[in-house]
């Protein structure tokens, strides 16, 4: 981490703080001296809100390190993610560091707990306290956020030992030591999790207005009224860290922790599984699964009406609603004035099953190569262009076989058309005409119960097997089933496939399924190229690392007019071994001796 002098990250937070001031108002100035101006409410929680400000969640959601994976491709190969999967990933040139941002944010959230205290938030006792309570709460929940995304981009072996990043306890100036050595990945995780247990102690489960009735007893103690507490904790900060988002960051670490990749942490499966059924019990278990949840980012009537105080059933945590078309313009096939980005692969197509629940290579799912998308998961179609299906408010049909009269077909015009013969469905709307410029409601779903589902799956099933179960939370078997249901697949049937895999109670294949089904609802959200990471060891890398991006090629045969289906290659992906853990930006091991490089990077 560079050395940031304390004034210099004084108007950092100045500037971070003026473009965040729809949450945090007034907007602070960069006047007097840190000490000083720390005590004062407007200038404190502006170092909050620079945390805010740098959240490590993509821009609208838009696919990134999936263009990295089997999954999608970018149409220009320049793409930082498409040359980093084939070749130029390097300590020097990371798309995916998150060594500045993190840490930039960690300095802002560790000035907030060294001020908290300090700042006359109110005259009153009660109301100083409550403001306290939940900026402090907020900065050691965002803390340890930040260092998950560390360590997800960072952690790795060393002469064989997995060790995470330095942490930041307090916070820094010129004069600090930034020349430490790495502590182990455990000692990370327990420093997260310690930190969001004194974010839950400090935190309501939910921020929103309450009644008399409702007010904790901590504070009635120091004679705080209602009307106080809801201006600390009321309606006004819903959407900021509260209680049930440190819980499901708890089930993303201890996931994480539990995985092959960093297994050596001593973390266990029954210990992920735990974490993710104290975030389902609040919901009901496998009965709160959201109906509509994997349609979440097209749910019409749901984002028309969505409001400030008010979460969709799927949504753990979400950014601000946006009308824009900014997705769309983007990822739209270019007949409809798109520039046809993302490009998904025919990987990724073929991980659908059939509509019977098996999947297209085994005997008995009745694929048809000649027809390859007839019969097949309903989800196949919801989340990618098939040739000849519409896109846009318009219908407009999309021809991606060769026999396309216009850009949308395969490798038609350079950085506009698909490279694999499909355009991405996901994530965008189907509603918006770029060439009248109409907008819609989108907004980032940060954390959806459909994950922290899947991560209860995946544990329970390393832990316990296909049909145990943690919490009342249903087994590994049930939520699948659930989440299959919901897709079209084998609803209301006892979906023959995964019922012979619970009753051979064999974890193998359920282990392959629930990756599977983690794949496909979980899409272009920034998950895969991580999961394949984790999943994986650096002697035993799994083979859809390494797999080439494929796509299809599809032409009309002369006479006939029949279509023919032709399978390519597209791009190749260059990892190794090494690849299973981030590099240390070499910037700063070329300046502090004491950090020591991952195994395998330079």
């Amino acid at each position: 981490m560079k050395k940031i002098k304390i004034m210099t990250m004084v108007i950092a937070v100045g500037l971070c703080f003026a473009a965040c001031d729809d949450m945090f108002e007034p907007a602070i100035e960069n006047q007097g001296d840190l000490e000083t101006r720390l005590k004062e409410p407007s200038y404190a929680q502006g170092l909050i809100g620079s945390a805010y400000a740098s959240l490590p969640y993509s821009y609208q959601g838009a696919p990134t390190s999936d263009l990295a994976t089997d999954d999608a491709v970018h149409n220009d190969p320049a793409d930082n993610y498409a040359r980093m999967a084939t070749g130029s990933w390097a300590s020097n040139n990371d798309p995916l560091s998150q060594w500045t941002d993190r840490y930039a944010a960690i300095q802002y959230t560790n000035l907030m707990l060294e001020s908290a205290d300090k700042v006359k938030w109110a005259d009153s006792l009660a109301l100083r306290t409550m403001f306290a309570d939940h900026f402090k709460g907020e900065a050691y929940g965002m803390r340890a956020l930040q260092m998950f995304y560390l360590l997800r981009a960072h952690a790795g072996l060393v002469g064989g030992e997995l060790l995470g990043v330095p942490i930041h306890e307090a916070s820094e100036d010129g004069a600090s030591n930034f020349n430490v050595e790495r502590p182990s990945y455990s000692d990370c995780v327990a420093f997260m999790l310690a930190d969001l247990d004194k974010a839950m102690e400090l935190l309501p489960f939910e921020d929103g207005n309450i009644t008399a009735e409702q007010l904790p007893e901590k504070y009635k103690k120091i004679g705080g009224v209602v009307d106080q507490y809801n201006r600390a904790f009321g309606d006004h900060m819903i959407g900021r860290v509260n209680g049930k988002i440190c819980e499901a960051l708890k089930s993303q670490i201890l996931l994480y922790a539990a995985s092959p990749a960093y297994a050596k942490s001593g973390y266990t499966w029954e210990q992920a599984a735990q974490a993710a059924a104290a975030v389902l019990k609040h919901i009901g278990g496998i009965n709160g699964l959201d109906p509509n949840g994997h349609t979440y980012y097209c749910n019409k009537d749901e984002l028309k009406n969505l409001t400030a105080v008010k979460d969709p059933k799927e949504i753990i945590w979400r950014g601000d609603v946006q009308n824009i078309n900014t997705l769309e313009s983007d990822n739209y096939p270019p007949s409809i004035l798109g520039n046809g980005r993302v490009n998904p692969t025919q990987n990724f197509v073929d991980a659908f099953p059939m509509l019977n629940g098996y999947p297209i290579s085994d005997n008995n799912s009745g694929y048809d190569p000649k027809n390859p998308y007839v019969g097949r998961d309903p989800r196949l179609a919801l989340y990618v262009v098939l040739n000849e299906s519409t896109q846009g408010s318009e219908g407009k049909t999309i021809v991606t076989g060769v026999y396309g009269d216009n850009a949308d077909a395969l490798n038609r015009e350079n950085k506009k058309s698909t490279r694999t013969g499909y355009y991405l469905r996901k994530l965008l709307r189907d509603d918006i005409n770029l060439n009248t410029g109409t907008n819609q409601n989108h907004y980032v779903a940060r954390i959806r119960y459909t994950e922290i589902f899947l991560n209860y799956a995946e544990a329970c099933n390393e832990a316990y097997g296909p049909t145990g179960e943690q919490g009342g939370c249903g087994s590994a078997y049930q939520v699948i089933k659930k989440i299959r249901e919901r897709a079209g697949i084998c609803a209301n049937t006892n979906d023959p496939y995964l019922k012979d895999i619970a009753d051979a109670n064999d974890k193998a294949k359920m282990r392959e399924l629930i990756r599977n089904e983690r794949r496909i609802e979980l899409c272009f959200e920034g998950h895969r190229f991580y999961d394949l990471r984790r999943w994986s060891t650096t002697e035993n890398i799994l083979p859809e690392l390494t797999a080439t991006a494929g796509g299809m090629e599809i032409s009309k045969d002369a006479s006939s007019g029949a279509l023919i289906y032709k399978k390519i290659e597209v791009d190749p992906r260059a990892y190794t071994g090494t690849s299973i853990y981030g590099p240390i930006p070499y910037s700063e091991i070329m300046k502090f001796g004491n950090l020591k490089q991952n195994d395998g990077w330079r």
